[in-house]
């Protein structure tokens, strides 16, 4: 594949797996085995991890060697930057579900309307960080900085999975309507691909930022891994296919970061 292709590939992925899961509305009565759900959110939270490290933190450390012994500097702000604006999202989400809840016709879908909106905004970081990743590849102009991009977009996707139907499923069994279910858990994911053209564009004006750029993307990542996915693979009964899931899925974009570079 060329270069074109494995970008066009990595971001249509990103957005084709959540209107997958959403579809799971379609197929199941009730939501998929916490089992299923936990294995999943393992594996994609050790790809995502992985992914972060070498497709972005890396990178931006590279991108840092300028700044000789500070050359940390960037990307130490850039992922604490990342983390802190998930948590000013989560803020936002929560003033705009408690405004919204003082209005009684609203307090049926507050529950989804919550999670249809926490979903969407932080699809804003993923497809941000593929669009950087890809970005990065274009400017360095290695076949490996493009696989490797595309592994992080394969972790995100996977992870989307599981967040379509998370969506979905709720909104179905509140509203009744297959098809206003699968619409939410569509629209949801729609932002992904749009902020990766638009991490794609400013890797491409803003090489200068690329650093800062690439270490806010992998905090944010870092941050929902560690906050939302790890936890929810946690499988509630103790058993441990969430952990052998997430080390599964690091070990994999190890070996395949390894092999492809």
């Amino acid at each position: 594949m060329n270069n074109i292709t494995i970008t066009i590939l990595g971001i249509t992925f990103i957005f084709l797996m959540t209107t997958l899961g959403s579809a799971i509305v379609f197929l199941f009565k009730k939501n998929i085995s916490e089992k299923i759900n936990s294995l999943f959110l393992g594996f994609a939270s050790g790809l995502m991890i992985a992914a972060s490290i070498w497709s972005l933190i890396i990178p931006a450390l590279e991108q840092s060697e300028s700044w000789g012994n500070w050359s940390f500097l960037p990307s130490s702000i850039g992922i604490i930057a990342g983390g802190l604006f998930l948590v000013f999202i989560d803020k936002i989400v929560a003033l705009v579900i408690n405004k919204k809840n003082k209005n009684k016709d609203f307090k049926s879908l507050s529950k989804s309307g919550k999670l249809f909106l926490a979903v969407t905004l932080h699809n804003i970081p993923e497809g941000l960080a593929v669009g950087l990743a890809f970005g990065n590849a274009f400017v360095v102009s290695e076949i490996s900085a493009f696989y490797s991009a595309l592994w992080l977009a394969i972790g995100i996707g996977i992870q989307n999975f599981p967040e379509g139907a998370a969506i979905s499923l709720p909104i179905k069994e509140e509203t009744k309507s297959r098809g206003k279910a699968f619409l939410f858990g569509f629209c949801s994911g729609v932002v992904e691909p749009f902020m990766a053209l638009l991490g794609i564009f400013l890797s491409s004006v803003l090489s200068g930022i690329m650093p800062w750029l690439l270490s806010f993307s992998a905090g944010a990542m870092l941050f929902v891994v560690a906050e939302e996915l790890l936890p929810e693979a946690k499988f509630k009964s103790g058993s441990n296919i969430g952990t052998w899931g997430f080390v599964i899925g690091f070990v994999l974009m190890m070996i395949l970061d390894v092999a492809l570079g």
